[in-house]
């Protein structure tokens, strides 16, 4: 029987040694599975017409220019032990450019999703301590509870902070001197995000443009509110990235 395409590039994906670690159980291998998925998703569609040697070559090219990385939470298993409950595991996918120069080519691409943030009162707090900004809305549960929404909420900014923990979950450059955050562009809160409320960012890739040294890229995030259809902030995060 005549080996496929798809056949081979799939097993040009398990032998890569990039992602072979010897798994010994199932919470290790799992992860591994799910990126050598993500990894086949991204070689391009034309490939599978390809002989089997040209679609070997094709789907390792783009392996090595845009990868995607899994990483679990080993706290969260930890943490599902101690209550006596199913271990867990989740992961991440960060999307992996080989080189800023690969930047240009891919406007327009999704990024993915990151983890779930619970953003709790002493989080909350933290920031109030932090900023100086010690509004009754977000530090005095007892008056929150009366007021609009019947608790306290996070400030704005602490929400467009977390945007700075989400981006690096989300996307990564490789070959680089040195990446800069350059600031943002445009900053929106359409809603508030409630104590107790867990948050996660999307992001996606807008804009690259060439500068001294490197590229510019903006990248739109997008903080969602767990159970809610409106997200709290949407931010077009500005970053360089240097060779």
């Amino acid at each position: 029987m005549e080996t496929s395409a798809t056949e081979w590039m799939l097993s040009a994906s398990i032998a890569d040694d990039r992602v072979i670690r010897k798994p010994t159980n199932l919470a290790t291998a799992m992860p591994m599975l799910a990126s050598r998925a993500a990894r086949m998703a991204r070689v391009p569609p034309d490939a599978a017409m390809e002989p089997p040697a040209s679609a070997l070559h094709t789907a390792r090219r783009a392996f090595r220019s845009m990868r995607s990385v899994v990483s679990t939470s080993t706290a969260d298993a930890a943490d599902d032990l101690s209550t006596g409950t199913r271990p867990g595991w989740r992961t991440v996918m960060t999307t992996v450019f080989a080189s800023p120069d690969e930047l240009p080519g891919a406007v327009g691409t999704h990024l993915g999703h990151g983890d779930w943030i619970t953003v709790d009162q002493d989080r909350i707090d933290l920031f109030a301590e932090a900023t100086g900004d010690h509004q009754w809305i977000h530090v005095d549960p007892e008056r929150a509870a009366a007021g609009p929404f019947g608790a306290t909420i996070a400030h704005g900014y602490l929400t467009l902070a977390l945007t700075n923990q989400m981006l690096p979950e989300l996307v990564r450059v490789d070959g680089i001197s040195m990446g800069i955050n350059y600031g943002t562009n445009k900053v929106r809160f359409p809603s508030p995000v409630v104590v107790g409320s867990r948050v996660r960012g999307g992001a996606e890739l807008v804009q690259v443009d060439e500068v001294v040294g490197g590229y510019q890229a903006v990248i739109r995030i997008t903080v969602e509110v767990e159970g809610s259809d409106r997200p709290a902030c949407v931010v077009d995060s500005v970053s360089r990235f240097l060779r």
